[in-house]
């Protein structure tokens, strides 16, 4: 993945270029003391979903242009990795079905991702800014089989919004078949063996939809939520995990999220 951020000042108007070496991608300009705006992928999928392998090239053409999206790979169905918590958020999201329609992806929880081909990534670098009233950084640990997860959200503004915060635990390289109907996806072999599932959702540590932010929300604060957990039973490889954390508001629509491997610390991404 070819992931670049070029810098370019004049006359005290300073922006960022985020895109592939070529310099393709959008010009963010920076807002003093504002956060990084991460862009949330919730891909709604299945093994069994033929059709949801042009979903894993869009993420994959988005991926190969940004590192500014955060990714999280929602099993649904007859699926060895069917998560049964996701029930919530499928009936907010489709509350007049009884069933997710396959394959299904959203942007920053509520936007669907129209024709999520690998021609269209423009809609996903559209929500990628500089700008966030709100940033996160997450600290873990494994210690024999005890996690230890710190979450913590900083805020550069007064947020007065109901905000909730919502935290996954993650699982990559999980190995098993996919089914694949695109014929421009791994030459059409269906079902391709072995496939590498990654960013497979295997726990939320919240509630879904969110749980209440409690604390003071206004520019300066930082709120801190600690997580310590026994490793849950169905992760196959404790060495592969990691987590995403997202602030919601009132409307659902996620403000700012991200992505962190086991054993970072991380520093908020607020501009100078």
């Amino acid at each position: 993945m070819l992931l670049a951020a070029f810098v370019a000042m004049s006359c005290g108007d300073t922006t960022v270029l985020t895109g592939d070496e070529g310099g393709n991608g959008n010009e963010n300009p920076i807002v003093e003391g504002k956060f990084t705006r991460r862009v949330l992928i919730e891909d709604f999928t299945g093994t069994w979903c033929g059709n949801c392998t042009r979903v894993i090239q869009g993420i994959n053409n988005v991926d190969a242009q940004t590192d500014k999206a955060v990714v999280v790979a929602i099993h649904y169905g007859n699926d060895p990795y069917h998560y049964p918590g996701v029930e919530p958020l499928r009936a907010l999201i489709y509350p007049d079905f009884p069933d997710f329609p396959l394959p299904t992806v959203r942007l920053n929880r509520m936007t669907p991702w129209t024709f999520p081909e690998p021609s269209n990534t423009q809609q996903v670098l559209n929500l990628i800014s500089n700008d966030a009233d709100l940033g996160l950084a997450m600290e873990s640990s494994l210690i024999g089989n005890t996690l230890n997860l710190e979450v913590k959200v900083k805020f550069a503004e007064d947020v007065a919004d109901d905000l909730r915060l919502v935290v996954y635990l993650l699982e990559d390289n999980l190995i098993y078949q996919q089914e694949n109907y695109i014929g421009s996806f791994m030459g059409g072999v269906n079902p391709i063996p072995n496939y590498e599932h990654d960013h497979v959702l295997r726990q939320t540590l919240t509630n879904i939809l969110g749980d209440p932010i409690e604390g003071e929300t206004t520019a300066g604060t930082t709120i801190s939520r600690t997580f310590n957990m026994t490793v849950p039973a169905n992760i196959a490889n404790a060495a592969n995990m990691n987590f995403v954390a997202l602030v919601v508001g009132s409307d659902n629509k996620a403000i700012n999220s991200r992505a962190a491997l086991l054993n970072e610390e991380q520093a908020f991404e607020q501009n100078p």
